[in-house]
């Protein structure tokens, strides 16, 4: 069967992001269905109807203590001076806290206070007060009273107090039924041998978590082909089948991004792109009553998507109010350039230094799960504005617990794989901090702590002139201030190649002879200060390597493009070249130090970071890794013009 044509769609709208919200919310017209379910498997379950309790707790006159039943009024002549001797079964009785209180007794007396005289007899000496130490009927729960009102989300004492109220069953609101439909050529599942080409299908799983979280019912499709007639069958069915519909990729305007069309030809679309980066590429639309929201392919844009407009419609039909996330003013630690007309969503790494919050934004790319995994917040840039400059203050919504930024030790600067080690050690040692790490480079990461931005900076800064390392860099740009250099690492650099070296590169002049591709690090790395080094003493320049203005913001991404290309080089650290089994050319020994203010390096967070550096256990792991040896006893130096070797 010839499959039908469809004319590509080039352009996109920039519809306001709430008003294409407020639209399919106006057209989700889903009747909640409602479903009794045991109280036991009740948890999180939002109620369909107001319930009212069947019995009040307690349901008799119970004792809140152990001691004695007594009828209050004839205890009043008791005093210290004048014993009150009491007979045991007649003018009182023994009780234990949760007892009923047999009539007529109308009081209770802590044990504490009763002197037992004989088998039968106790003596007070204060007198009772009437109902004193006795809870009365229905002091937590009165028969009949409203327990939770309709649209209330059921917590763990919630249900306590069903039980305790005799309801064993409890009417709530059916979970919304969403079906999620990956769509894509390129997919395969993970499970599968991966060739050039080819994706692993996970946004299905992280939609449902998603979903689920968000109070739903995930429905996952298999994969479905870049063929019209397969995605309209799948909808169709989606349509029959559940409340709302997702179907991710094919949403944008290239040329078998069939969705929107498909769409409209069964049923009717509202939107096609959103004014929000990233995520533009939205299509909101209706099939057969039910809302259908076709999300981007990529990571990011599809996730927070999601949030726009498949949480919403959630919570519409559970009829409770979409959760808003925590806020917290920001400095921010780099300038954030947005182009007016649309908003902005961009992931931000943030620390807690000096007793202020600092933010610093993570990749922009709108296929970089990771920067999404590691964010710790959420800054909206209004359309309205063309960003902030470096240390505005700004509002951001969170993604972790504020108290978890708080503990967090802000590691900026060159990247090491230790650190990442280093912060696990942390953890290990249940110092309830981590490390939050921004691979900057060494100059930003010593420009960080210029600015108060970071608690920690890795650096590995070679001064051409003096052939040393970091000293140089910190007495010229951190002058004045009180820091320390702790020296922590040796490690080799080195020419990073393809497994088996097949252009034969050696030294610098190679990359120019072979016209290798070569893999270079970011402006103010020390890595490409190396490089720059090498280029002057071979007498070569920029211009002639191939690949120079081609940076990486990390030595493992530098190796996993070398990996990719069998005419690539790189220069970066042992272990990147290790870790993706590529070969390893070494050119220099370098020393990777770590930059503080004494401030901090006093601190108790300090001393544990050192004391975990000098532990054998993780000098042990990091050495194993190889091209590495941690600095024995290294004592840290005050670092200033005047004095440049005084011990701290």
């Amino acid at each position: 069967m010839e499959q039908k044509q469809y004319k590509r769609k080039i352009y996109l709208e920039d519809k306001p992001r709430a008003e294409a919200r407020d639209e399919i919310l106006a057209a989700f017209l889903q009747t909640a269905e409602i479903e009794t379910i045991p109280v036991v498997d009740a948890l999180g379950r939002v109620t369909a109807e107001p319930i009212f309790a069947h019995v009040s707790m307690p349901h008799y006159h119970a004792s809140a203590m152990d001691g004695i039943a007594v009828v209050a009024e004839s205890t009043y002549q008791a005093h210290e001076q004048n014993p009150l001797y009491l007979k045991i079964g007649e003018q009182c009785c023994f009780v234990d806290t949760g007892n009923a209180i047999p009539s007529p007794f109308n009081a209770v007396i802590m044990i504490e206070y009763v002197h037992i005289v004989d088998d039968e007899t106790i003596e007070i000496i204060e007198p009772a007060t009437p109902w004193q130490h006795i809870r009365p009927i229905g002091e937590d729960i009165v028969q009949e009273e409203m327990l939770f009102s309709q649209g209330h989300t059921l917590r763990p004492a919630d249900l306590g107090v069903l039980l305790a109220a005799q309801e064993l069953m409890v009417p709530v609101v059916k979970k919304p039924v969403v079906a999620i439909i990956p769509t894509g050529n390129e997919l395969v599942e993970a499970h599968a041998d991966l060739s050039p080409g080819k994706i692993i299908e996970f946004n299905g799983t992280v939609f449902s978590g998603f979903v689920r979280d968000w109070g739903g019912e995930p429905r996952l499709h298999s994969i479905v082909k870049d063929e019209p007639e397969k995605i309209k069958e799948v909808l169709l069915k989606a349509a029959e089948t559940s409340d709302i519909i997702v179907i991710n990729a094919g949403s944008s305007a290239g040329r078998k991004d069939f969705t929107v069309h498909i769409i409209d030809e069964i049923g009717e679309v509202f939107t096609h792109g959103v004014a929000a980066r990233p995520g533009k590429p939205v299509i909101l639309g209706k099939i057969n009553d039910k809302i259908v929201v076709g999300v981007p392919g990529y990571p990011v844009s599809a996730y927070l998507a999601l949030e726009w407009f498949v949480q919403p419609l959630i919570c519409k039909y559970l009829g409770i109010p979409v959760p808003k996330r925590q806020t917290v003013p920001v400095k921010l630690g780099r300038r954030i350039v947005s182009a007016m007309g649309a908003e902005d969503f961009i992931r931000m790494n943030i620390g807690f230094v000096n007793g202020q919050f600092v933010a610093n934004p993570l990749t922009r790319a709108a296929g970089v799960t990771m920067s999404y995994v590691r964010a710790d917040g959420l800054l909206i840039v209004p359309p309205n504005i063309s960003g902030y400059e470096q240390g505005d203050t700004a509002e951001v919504e969170l993604f972790k617990p504020l108290e978890e930024i708080k503990n967090a030790i802000v590691f900026s600067g060159s990247h090491d794989l230790t650190i990442d080690l280093l912060s696990s050690h942390l953890k290990r040692a249940r110092t309830e901090r981590k490390i939050v790490s921004s691979h900057v480079g060494s100059m930003a990461g010593i420009m960080a702590i210029r600015k108060g931005e970071a608690h920690v900076a890795g650096i590995h800064l070679l001064d051409p002139s003096t052939k040393q390392y970091n000293r140089s860099y910190v007495n010229k740009l951190l002058a004045g201030q009180d820091v320390v250099l702790y020296p922590f690492l040796k490690r080799k650099q080195g020419w990073i190649l393809p497994q088996g070296n097949p252009l034969g590169i050696e030294n610098v002049t190679d990359l120019v002879r072979t016209d290798a591709n070569f893999v270079n690090r970011q402006k103010g790395a020390g890595t490409r200060i190396l490089f720059d080094l090498l280029l002057d003493e071979a007498g070569l320049t920029a211009d002639e390597i191939n690949g120079y203005d081609r940076e990486m913001f990390s030595h493992l991404a530098v190796a996993a493009e070398v990996k990719s290309d069998e005419h690539g080089a790189g220069l970066g650290i042992y272990p990147a070249a290790k870790a993706m089994g590529l070969d390893f050319i070494p050119v220099a020994d370098e020393e990777y130090d770590l930059v503080m203010k004494r401030e901090f390096y006093e601190s108790d967070s300090g001393r544990q970071v050192i004391e975990i550096i000098q532990s054998p256990a993780f000098k042990e792991e990091v050495e194993k890794i190889g091209g590495y040896q941690v600095v024995e006893h290294a004592v840290p130096k005050r670092v200033t013009e005047e004095v440049e070797n005084e011990d701290v």
